[in-house]
C-alpha cells in the first residue's frame, strides 16, 4: 500500500493542492474464527485472504457542497462525515463511488468502503492516518481484523482477536501463491447477517470449547500457514476445509444448515463430490468459494460449475489472491 508520508511543517499545505484522491480496495474471504463464540481469551481470532475482486473504487474531491454519488452512497456519506468530524475538518467534498463490493455478501464490503473513504480523506487533507486509526475512528474491526490487514497489506492473514477494546493484532501475513485461484460463488438473491442481526446472532450462540479453539489454532499455525509458505495446495485446502466444517456446524442453527444460501450449499456439495476439499462460505455468506491449484484448473472448474448450476440463479467468477494492499493515489 502507498503509505501516507509523515506530516511535517507545511505538509498539509502541500497536500491540499491535490485535486482529488482515488482509492481502489478489494474484497476479502473470511475463512473462520478460532473462537467463533467470542467468549474465549482472547475472543474470535480470524483467518482470511485478500482477493483481486470484487472491487471498491472511489474518488474524493473538494466541492462547494457535500455530494456523494454511486453505489453504497448512504453508507459512504456516513463514513465521510464521521472521519471528517473526527479530525475536526468541516470542508465540503464530492465523493463518487465508481464500483462497490456487494454488501452483505460476506466479502467485507463495509470495512473496505470505510477504509477507502477514510484513506481518500486522509490523503486529500494530508493527514497521516493508518488503516488501523481509520478503522478505530469509523468503528470497524470490532471482531475481526482481516479486512484491515488485507486493506493495508493484502495476502493471507491471521489475527489474534480483539482484546480489551483494542483492534485485533496481526499474528501472521503470508503471500498467497501466484498460481492458485479462487472460484467465487455468488447468490444475488440471498444476504448474510450484518449489523444488529449479526450482534444478536453471536449473543445467542453457545460457548465454543477451548479444546476446539486450540485445535483450530494448531491446524492454522502448524498446517495452513506452513502450507502457504511451501505452496502445498493439498494441505492448505484440507486445513481450510476443516476450519470451514467447524464454522458450518457451529453456525448451522442460525443459517438453517452449514451455509446461508441453499443454492450455494448445493453448489458446494456438488464441488465436494468432484473431489474439491478447499471450499466453504466466506463469513456469514452467502458467497461461497473453492480453491483451484492453477489457472487452467480454475477455468475448468469455473466452466463445469457454470454448466452444472446454469438454471439456479448463481453467478461464478474466478479470482486470484491479492498480495498488496489498497491503491491510494492523489493527483
Amino acid at each position: 500500500m502507498e503509505a501516507f508520508p509523515a506530516q511535517s511543517p507545511g505538509a498539509k499545505e502541500a497536500h491540499t493542492t491535490s485535486l482529488q484522491a482515488a482509492v481502489t480496495a478489494t474484497a476479502r474471504l473470511h475463512f473462520g474464527f478460532l473462537d467463533p463464540s467470542g467468549r474465549g481469551k482472547p475472543p474470535f481470532g480470524s483467518f482470511g485472504l485478500s482477493l483481486d475482486r470484487p472491487l471498491t473504487r472511489l474518488v474524493l474531491k473538494r466541492a462547494q457542497a457535500l455530494k456523494v454519488s454511486g453505489p453504497e452512497r448512504e453508507r459512504a456519506l456516513r463514513y465521510l462525515r464521521n472521519i471528517a468530524a473526527s479530525c475536526g475538518v468541516a470542508d465540503a467534498y464530492a465523493l463518487h463511488i465508481e464500483e462497490a463490493i456487494p454488501p452483505h455478501a460476506g466479502l467485507g464490503s463495509g470495512t473496505q468502503l470505510a477504509l477507502a473513504v477514510g484513506s481518500a480523506f486522509a490523503a486529500l487533507e494530508g493527514i497521516p492516518l493508518s488503516p488501523e486509526e481509520i478503522a478505530a475512528r469509523l468503528q470497524r474491526g470490532a471482531r475481526s481484523g482481516i479486512g484491515i490487514a488485507t486493506f493495508a497489506l493484502g495476502g493471507a492473514v491471521l489475527d489474534g482477536g480483539p482484546d480489551k477494546g483494542a483492534l485485533p493484532p496481526l499474528i501472521s501475513r503470508l503471500p498467497f501463491p501466484a498460481d492458485w485461484r479462487v472460484l467465487l460463488i455468488f447468490d444475488p438473491g440471498s444476504k448474510g447477517l450484518a449489523g444488529e442481526s449479526e450482534t444478536a446472532a453471536f449473543t445467542s450462540l453457545p460457548d465454543f470449547p477451548e479444546s476446539a479453539t486450540e485445535e483450530l489454532y494448531r491446524r492454522i499455525t502448524l498446517g495452513a500457514l506452513p502450507a502457504l509458505a511451501k505452496a502445498d495446495f493439498k494441505t492448505f485446502c484440507e486445513q481450510v476445509g476443516y476450519l470451514q466444517a467447524c464454522m458450518g456446524a457451529y453456525f448451522a442453527p442460525l443459517q438453517g444448515g452449514a451455509y446461508q444460501s441453499a443454492r450455494v450449499s448445493q453448489a458446494l456439495d456438488w464441488l465436494r463430490r468432484q473431489g474439491v476439499t478447499g471450499l466453504g462460505q466466506s463469513s456469514w455468506g452467502p458467497t461461497g468459494f473453492a480453491f483451484a491449484a492453477s489457472q487452467l484448473e480454475g477455468e475448468a472448474l469455473l466452466a463445469e460449475a457454470q454448466a452444472h448450476a446454469q438454471h439456479t440463479g448463481l453467478r461464478f467468477e474466478l479470482a486470484r489472491g491479492r498480495n498488496e494492499g489498497a491503491k491510494i493515489k492523489t493527483t
